[in-house]
């Protein structure tokens, strides 16, 4: 585990709760429940069995979702959407390539979110998902709330975001395909819930985007400091949009929430005055590669990208042990 320099942005973090269960040791990703308020779904990493968690406010385990007919090789994000017929969902992928192309395809499960939040097994729905451009690693999943179109970012230097199929399908894959970039390194990411920006994490920030009519994002606003994490991977936005949850792999780790500036924040929301640190500047669609680490050295994100392949590889060797 690694941990990386604090950013200058990330003055307003605050905990917002602190995950403390012996069973959640590597939480990859975060979602807000659609239907239990102050619920927030989260998962382990790769070498799991297939479970989601439902933390409570106060970072307890309110109920274990076992996913029937689901496997967990590399589980890397987790979003809320909705099936086919408009019901809540939660979607969970199993995305994550260490080796940067060694599965020929890689799958996102889905099973709908209970109306009794209790521990239980749900059958899963599993869909196979291919890159139009080869294989690839990718640890983000983002599902737009007005369209309920799935999105993925490759975990590169020239990191590309993908659009899913309008429809998955169960029966033979799902092509991605590229609609625009991402930062290098992405590590999680998630849309506003009400559609207007998406977010995507790396190991040291993050970058806000607008979302285009067409609902894929759109070019780069600013860029969001995250506090000093152990692994940080998972993101999302609180239930009311007004902030960013941000989380970490590793034991009894911190969950942040990190006020949006004030361009971000949904239309009905009170209006506030974004801190210097998190205002940033308006970007150009040719900033779309850069996230928030480009305000800090070039040693850092050296050190971030060679740690982050590093600890692939040995955890590829691990597993295969």
């Amino acid at each position: 585990m690694f941990l990386w320099p604090a950013s200058p942005a990330a003055a307003e973090e605050q905990v917002a709760f602190t995950i403390r269960d012996e069973r959640i040791t590597e939480s990859s990703g975060l979602a807000v429940s659609r239907r239990h308020k102050g619920v927030v779904y989260t998962h382990n990493d790769s070498g799991d069995v297939p479970v989601i968690f439902a933390l409570g406010p106060d970072g307890g385990v309110r109920a274990v979702l076992t996913l029937g007919g689901a496997n967990a090789r590399d589980w890397e994000d987790i979003a809320v959407g909705q099936d086919e017929r408009g019901r809540p969902a939660i979607y969970v992928g199993d995305i994550g390539d260490n080796l940067g192309g060694a599965w020929p395809y890689v799958t996102v499960y889905r099973i709908p979110e209970p109306a009794r939040l209790r521990s239980q097994t749900i059958r899963a729905t599993a869909f196979k998902i291919k890159y139009a451009d080869g294989p690839r690693n990718a640890e983000t999943l983002m599902i737009n709330p007005r369209t309920n179109r799935l999105y993925l970012a490759s975990k590169l230097f020239g990191g590309k975001v993908y659009q899913a199929p309008a429809r998955l399908r169960t029966g033979g894959f799902n092509v991605v395909r590229e609609v625009s970039g991402a930062p290098p390194i992405a590590t999680g990411g998630a849309f506003s819930p009400d559609g207007r920006t998406c977010v995507i994490r790396t190991y040291l920030g993050a970058r806000l985007y607008s979302v285009n009519p067409d609902g894929t994002p759109g070019k780069s606003l600013t860029s969001i400091g995250l506090p000093a994490q152990k692994q940080g991977e998972s993101v999302t936005y609180t239930a009311d949009g007004t902030a960013l949850l941000v989380g970490s792999e590793g034991t009894n780790q911190p969950v942040y929430r990190i006020p949006l500036p004030e361009q971000a924040l949904p239309s009905d929301a009170p209006s506030q005055a974004p801190s210097p640190e998190n205002a940033g500047t308006s970007g150009t669609p040719d900033e779309e590669g850069k996230d928030a680490s480009t305000t800090r050295t070039g040693m850092f994100l050296a050190l971030a990208i060679a740690a982050a392949v590093g600890y692939g590889l040995l955890r590829k060797r691990g597993e295969g042990s």
